[in-house]
């Protein structure tokens, strides 16, 4: 059972006046006694007058207090960008064994391999899936794109999403056109994203989403340019499938291999042996993740010398040896490592560490972008028009509640559209310091967590930028969730209350 009631604003408000006249006020929306609506108007009128103008000397004030932001700012902790973030507390003296992911988790690749992971989908959506030739002439917009958007198959839009789920007002393309806020209201009626539109998003969270999310955009406005119809489903199923196709053909990977000096950044050398093969326990190759994590694959032994797979059983895992297939049950009975005693490292949230979450095993997130934009916010010029936004954010929820739609004077809206006008110019400022189309990663345009975050929240236990940053902790250090406890805890919000007088 649910019961509603819509409020409609009541012609008249009660204020802390003194008045020599009595009346008496009866219920709720009570009657009026001994003395007339004008009266009481011309009295209401003249407090809200008040209230405004004072909403007004104190965004004057505030506005000399920007000066001393930058001073104040000198008193605010810096965050590490090569730290390691905890969501779960993690005690690495009881982790045993370390599990890795390779592609964009140990091996580390330039940009210039999503603009290659870009031209290699294209030219198989031309030469295989029959796409217009004129698709061959896309480039790669590295500006465009960032990681943990959503494609809605029904619609053809992509999305960034807040914490909550809401799409962000400057955060939806149709193609390579942002639509106005006026346009994500008439597609989606709200901002919000309901369970029941939700079913239609893709989400686009690991490192070749930046080539999948620029294709798509890129196709879209492609085909609305040259007037042709098309469904947008059939856009995402194509461009994924092409993405898959340079992936799992190993096409990219010869490609990478033949100029190793474009798209590999060099790791430091650790002094190990002769072979990559040392470092490492177990090997795994084409896993075919997130299926590993539910199948039940058998193991096949790699021989090196041969180029094949062996036939005989895999029931150990010996050293220097690779294996392929498998699926995650096998490895739990063949090697009985199992709970917190494991962690495993991936970039993915959903293929590389919803599994072994699941599994019971502790899960560490490789997000490489995470370090630019711990800079970006440690710089005084991001935190300066942080505090100026959730200043100005204060003075207009004042402002909003002080007066009702039948009594916005010229004065309220004056200073309205000053302070919407001072909040816009901040946010802007903020998001452009990170991408002009979408902003941040792990923010929404107001400095706020993104829908990313969100499952960076869920899915690891702590997360960082890439994983020689374990190598600055000692391997006995517990791993903790910050008192003052945010969302994410590599943010640093700046509170408006630091520059008040």
């Amino acid at each position: 059972m649910a019961a509603f009631r819509r409020l409609i604003p009541s012609r008249f408000r009660v204020f802390p006046w003194t008045c020599t006249s009595s009346f008496i006020l009866e219920g709720i929306g009570g009657s009026l006694r001994h003395f007339s609506d004008q009266k009481v108007l011309r009295i209401e009128d003249e407090v809200i007058e008040d209230e405004v103008e004072k909403i007004r000397r104190e965004f004057g004030a505030a506005k000399e207090s920007f000066f001393r932001i930058p001073h104040a700012l000198k008193s605010m902790p810096k965050m590490n960008p090569e730290g390691i973030y905890v969501n779960k507390n993690l005690r690495l003296d009881n982790v045993q064994v370390y599990g890795f992911d390779y592609d964009y988790t140990l091996a580390h690749y330039s940009a210039d391999v999503q603009a290659l992971i870009y031209d290699l989908a294209k030219e198989h959506l031309v030469n295989e899936l029959r796409y217009p030739e004129s698709c061959l002439k896309f480039k790669y917009d590295h500006s465009f794109p960032i990681r943990g958007l959503y494609y809605d198959k029904l619609k053809g839009c992509l999305l960034k999403l807040d914490f909550f789920g809401s799409i962000e007002p400057d955060g939806c393309y149709f193609g390579r056109r942002k639509l106005r806020r006026e346009e994500i209201i008439e597609i989606y009626g709200t901002r919000h994203i309901g369970r029941h539109q939700a079913q239609g998003l893709v989400s686009l969270m690991d490192f070749f989403c930046f080539s999948e999310a620029c294709l798509i955009a890129d196709i879209v406005q492609h085909f609305v340019d040259e007037k042709l119809e098309f469904d947008a489903s059939y856009v995402y199923h194509d461009v994924n499938h092409a993405i898959q196709h340079v992936h799992r053909s190993g096409v990219a990977h010869k490609s990478i291999i033949s100029d190793p000096q474009r798209y590999l950044v060099k790791n430091d050398s650790l002094g190990f042996g002769d072979s990559w093969r040392e470092l490492f326990d177990v090997v795994i190759a084409k896993a075919n993740k997130p299926d590993f994590y539910t199948s039940e694959r058998p193991f096949r032994c790699y021989d090196i010398n041969q180029d094949t797979l062996a036939f005989s059983k895999v029931d150990a895992f010996l050293p220097n040896k690779i294996y392929y297939h498998g699926c995650l049950k096998s490895f739990l009975e063949i090697t009985k490592w199992h709970g917190p005693e494991v962690i495993y490292f991936g970039d993915h949230l959903f293929s590389d560490l919803r599994g072994p979450s699941k599994a019971g095993w502790r899960t560490a997130a490789i997000i490489y972008e995470l370090e630019n934009e711990i800079r970006i916010q440690n710089e005084d010029t991001y935190r300066f028009e942080q505090a100026k936004f959730h200043i100005i954010q204060e003075l207009l929820g004042r402002l909003h509640a002080t007066v009702v739609e039948s009594q916005k004077s010229e004065a309220y809206k004056s200073l309205m559209e000053e302070l919407n006008e001072e909040r816009q110019t901040a946010r802007c400022t903020m998001k452009n310091m990170f991408s002009k189309a979408f902003g941040a990663t792990f923010l929404t345009d107001t400095g706020q967590e993104s829908s990313f975050a969100y499952h960076i929240h869920q899915y690891a236990d702590v997360y960082t930028s890439k994983p020689e940053n374990f190598m600055f902790y000692p391997p006995e250090a517990w791993l903790h969730v910050p008192f003052d406890v945010k969302i994410m805890p590599h943010h640093v919000k700046v509170s408006s209350s630091l520059f008040k007088t």
